[in-house]
């Protein structure tokens, strides 16, 4: 008589798929582009729906020498600059049922509770990168840098190619019109610079004695080992995934992703907040008690306090893929 052995398949309600009660977030990029915002209302006259700062104008320079016995005639100083911020409710909500919170294998209260909160920073983040790119200070880098020198305030998104990289005559055309219009820098002596990755690799691949590259051999090897750029030619950088990219219409019908960085002195941006975001734990109002709510929200307004202290840079990557 042949054997019957027991196996998987005679009792297969045995054999179940085992899960890993840890359950991990989705890759993630830290939140930058509030940072940016260092100009506060500071006398704040009452609560309203937006705030006003203002800028007072310096008198011209008076070059012309004085006559002893004439008395001079008085100047009118101009008028101050006004900078308006529209104040507006941001905030989102989920609800949780109990059916899950029973039924779950995952303990799942605080991973929505750490979902909602980098919902919130990430949120925030956006709206102010926002207002960053409607700086009114553009370098276009329309053409090979090789051979063609980036544009302050010229240019077109059409020019821009897709050979139209980041180099560092951009860096060095940034921060040399931040010097000149007087702006002051963010650290020590350097201005801050917000760069997307695949933007930042191809200032590094740069080569020549004007690049990146060959100082940074000889005087600062560790930045090449860890594949950071540093300081470099006046301004600092941050690399970050959340430098805005959009395709844009290239030269010929062609389609180009054009990626954005910031450079950045202080009072750039303005902040005006009613209500700081935080999160907030609704209560239970479903007649059997069975939906929780938790969200976030706050208050706030930005807009861009000095134009001058704010330039954005457009060009591609060489290392994009896809459009």
């Amino acid at each position: 008589m042949a054997n019957v052995p027991t196996t998987t398949v005679t009792m297969a309600n045995l054999v179940q798929t085992a899960y890993d009660r840890m359950v991990e977030f989705a890759l993630r990029s830290q939140p930058l582009f509030r940072s940016v915002a260092d100009k506060r209302p500071a006398q704040q006259a009452m609560p309203g729906s937006s705030v006003v700062l203002e800028l007072y104008q310096d008198l011209a320079t008076q070059t012309a020498t004085l006559n002893e016995q004439v008395d001079p005639d008085a100047v009118a100083i101009g008028n101050p600059n006004t900078v308006p911020i529209t104040l507006n409710e941001y905030g989102a909500a989920v609800l949780m049922t109990k059916k899950l919170n029973l039924f779950s294998l995952s303990d799942v209260d605080p991973a929505i509770a750490n979902i909602v909160a980098y919902n919130l920073a990430d949120s925030v983040d956006e709206v102010v990168q926002t207002i960053l790119r409607a700086g009114t200070q553009v370098i276009r880098q329309n053409g090979d840098p090789a051979t063609v020198a980036p544009t302050y305030n010229g240019g077109t998104l059409v020019g821009i190619t897709n050979v139209s990289t980041f180099s560092s005559k951009a860096v060095r055309l940034a921060v040399a019109k931040l010097r000149t219009q007087k702006v002051w820098p963010r650290k020590g002596s350097m201005y801050w610079c917000g760069i997307h990755p695949e933007v930042s690799h191809d200032l590094r691949a740069e080569v020549g004695s004007a690049a990146w590259r060959d100082p940074h051999n000889y005087s600062a090897p560790g930045n090449i080992w860890a594949g950071e750029i540093g300081a470099y030619e006046g301004a600092y950088f941050i690399e970050t995934p959340r430098a805005y990219t959009a395709v844009d219409g290239g030269a010929g019908g062609n389609t180009v992703r054009v990626f954005r960085s910031y450079f950045a002195g202080q009072q750039a941006l303005a902040e005006a907040l009613a209500e700081e975001f935080h999160v907030v734990v609704g209560p239970v109002v479903d007649k059997l008690m069975r939906q929780r709510p938790i969200g976030w929200y706050g208050v706030a307004g930005w807009s861009i306090y000095r134009q001058e202290a704010l330039i954005r840079v457009e060009t591609t990557s060489s290392i994009h893929t896809g459009v």
